[in-house]
């Protein structure tokens, strides 16, 4: 049965500063530390290849010492509004009604709600009772693409299905003000926060490109290479220098095997929508791909304009593909990789 991607949407939070304008806020933050090692921070923020980043709170906000508990309420009083403003822009532009929704799946990993955030969008957008619901958390940055494979795999299996998949995060509200490790001051120079919708469908109708398949690649005896420490001062990052090595290393087994199933080749593959992590990660795929005659422009792009979202950032990327000319029977591969260590990708077909 065929699902299609019809619409993707984006909404970005009401703050936002230029990274030169966030450097003298790192200044202050590391009054104290020794001169060396605040010059190396500056220098992280300098060359982390963002240009901008957005964020839930004002940036002084951001850099004043609060308790896990009042940063967690702004988050869930935050991704609240921008959960409910993404997914009724993304239903505007598909010319949806929100009860016509039969799956609802909300992505988060950078705070914490019981109930989880689909529920209050339920409530919110006069859903219907009997829309079924989950929750995806603690996958990180691979969820976006979690999300979509939890949602075709529904809607294969139930003709005639509509279903939203609207990831919300901000890394903001898990900055550690008196953790000084090289992990926390990489996450808080490539990290900000945003807000996407994707809308799926399995009608007979559905436009978009197609799902022709998905998988999902685990690294054994690796779950040291990212995540969350839950401290008493909230989530501590963790972000092994070793992460750009291990994807080198697993490339070509994350990436031909999966094409190769689905009938196709990264010769086929026009399209390259790889989630931004970070510059290192990305200079990396960037050589493997370059490789392989590809580019990935718009992860760059993206990057730079947005920093890394977590699980909506590969989405930002997706939009940017929704929204340009591809011709008929074009594939796209995206790709993106997250706490486990995993690796996850999606085949399209326009």
């Amino acid at each position: 049965m065929s699902v299609k991607i019809t619409t993707v949407s984006k909404q970005l939070p009401p703050f936002s500063r230029e990274t030169k304008k966030v450097i003298p806020f790192v200044e202050t933050w590391l009054e104290g530390q020794e001169e060396r090692f605040k010059r190396k921070v500056v220098k992280i923020f300098e060359g982390a290849a963002v240009d901008k980043r957005y964020s839930i709170m004002d940036p002084a906000e951001v850099f004043t010492a609060t308790s896990f508990k009042d940063k967690n309420n702004i988050y869930c009083r935050e991704v609240k509004k921008l959960g409910t403003q993404v997914l009724q822009k993304a239903l505007k532009k598909a010319n949806w009604e929100a009860n016509s929704i039969d799956y609802i799946i909300t992505v988060s990993c950078t705070g914490i709600m019981i109930p989880s955030l689909d529920a209050y969008l339920i409530n919110e957008l006069d859903m219907r009772q009997d829309v079924v619901r989950l929750p995806v958390t603690e996958m990180g940055c691979a969820a976006g693409i979690s999300g979509i494979i939890y949602a075709q795999n529904f809607l294969k299996a139930n003709k005639g299905k509509r279903a939203a998949v609207i990831a919300v995060e901000s890394p903001t509200a898990t900055l550690q003000l008196d953790d000084f490790s090289m992990a926390n001051m990489v996450s808080a120079a490539i990290f900000g926060d945003g807000a996407a919708c994707v809308l799926l469908s399995s009608e007979e109708d559905a436009q978009g490109p197609e799902i022709l398949g998905q998988d999902m690649y685990h690294f054994f005896d690796a779950t040291n290479l990212m995540g969350f420490d839950l401290t008493n001062q909230g989530l501590k990052m963790i972000l092994d220098p070793a992460v750009p090595q291990t994807i080198a290393e697993h490339f070509p087994k994350i990436i031909h095997p999966f094409l190769k199933k689905h009938n196709s080749s990264i010769e086929q593959v026009q399209h390259l929508i790889f989630h931004p992590g970070g510059k290192k990660i990305v200079q990396t795929v960037e050589d493997l791909f370059g490789d392989l005659g590809k580019n990935i422009d718009d992860t760059k792009e993206v990057l730079r304009l947005y920093g890394n979202m977590s699980s909506a950032t590969v989405l930002y990327v997706l939009e940017r593909f929704m929204e340009k000319p591809v011709s008929k029977g074009e594939q796209g591969l995206m790709l993106s990789f997250g706490p486990g260590f995993s690796a996850q990708k999606i085949l399209l077909q326009w």
